[in-house]
């Protein structure tokens, strides 16, 4: 059997390429191995009739498409095949994505799975606690809510005395620093009988003009440091990748990095910009990104970590 396992959680790596229809989610069993000699995929071992409606999985991805028995869970994940070399895992907020080259048999994938069984039930674990986590920090949107901004508490409030033309938003500070008392508070020119929604997308589009500012301001600094030159700067609004960098100098990164301290900032923007110089993730690579940001593993850690609202 070949031993080809890459395990990954990199929000950075390229999604592989979409994949060719494969056979649907039969049943909980693992796969059975084909007889030497047969040709193409084996497919997991039909226990129960095609229409039989299976029982709830443990952990279930909203894209399943296979399952696996793993310990004693029920495993329920989306499969992709794609142009790589490896099989591949991701566990990410949905749940587990296993991607794989289109030549690797099924049950090959299904060894895998078990083998790593222990790893990707321990990260499923973390997955869900953090979801968790992250829905009881669930902005509710109101005046005297609060955010982080830059690594710092905002507090909303709601001051229709002003217009605030052309801008919408404003933020005002003190010198402050009584203990759990937010020194920052965004002004937003809106009634005090706005709804949830308005107070939501005044806040969303001054964060972004913010992201763009300051994006703008960093690649400019880390593009001298690295000699390289970047043409392009998109916002994303990715679930799962904080940043992307194409050979023609185009970086897309996620605006809700400005919920970061800028030190966590620099890290994205520097792992991008270094992609210009090296389009991958080898040693060479890294070597790249600590020749700017000396620490980036402990950064890295942070973004990963680091529980941010949801919206």
């Amino acid at each position: 059997m070949h031993r080809l396992i890459q395990l990954t959680l990199d929000l950075f790596d390229r999604a592989p390429a979409p994949a060719p229809a494969e056979p649907p989610m039969r049943s909980a069993a693992p796969a059975r191995p084909s007889k030497p000699g047969t040709s193409g995929d084996a497919v997991a071992a039909p226990a129960e009739p095609f229409d039989r409606v299976m029982a709830p999985a443990a952990f279930s991805h909203p894209r399943a498409n296979r399952e696996a028995l793993l310990g004693n869970s029920v495993v329920g994940y989306e499969f992709k095949r794609g142009k790589r070399r490896t099989i591949g895992f991701v566990v990410g907020p949905d749940g587990l994505v296993v991607s794989a080259p289109r030549w690797v048999p099924l049950y090959e994938v299904d060894a895998a799975l078990r083998e790593k069984s222990a790893w990707i039930l321990s990260k499923l674990d973390e997955a869900r606690e953090r979801r968790g986590r992250m829905d009881s920090a669930r902005i509710e949107w109101k005046e005297g809510a609060t955010l982080p901004f830059l690594g710092e508490t905002v507090i909303l409030v709601l001051d229709p005395r002003h217009a605030f033309e052309g801008v919408g938003a404003v933020l005002h500070s003190d010198g402050s620093s009584l203990p759990g008392v937010p020194r920052h508070a965004l002004h937003l020119g809106l009634a005090h009988n706005a709804t949830p929604e308005q107070i939501r997308d005044a806040v969303q589009a001054w964060l972004m003009r913010q992201a763009k500012r300051v994006f703008t301001e960093r690649l400019d600094h880390f593009s001298q440091r690295l000699n390289v030159q970047w043409h392009k700067l998109s916002l994303s609004n990715a679930g799962t990748r904080w940043g992307t960098a194409k050979a023609d100098g185009s970086i897309r990164l996620n605006w809700r990095l400005i919920h970061f301290r800028q030190s966590v900032i620099d890290y994205v923007v520097a792992h991008e910009l270094s992609h210009l110089r090296v389009m991958d993730h080898s040693p060479r690579f890294w070597d790249t990104v600590r020749t700017v940001v000396p620490d980036y593993a402990e950064l890295r850690g942070q973004l990963k970590d680091e529980l941010l609202p949801r919206w």
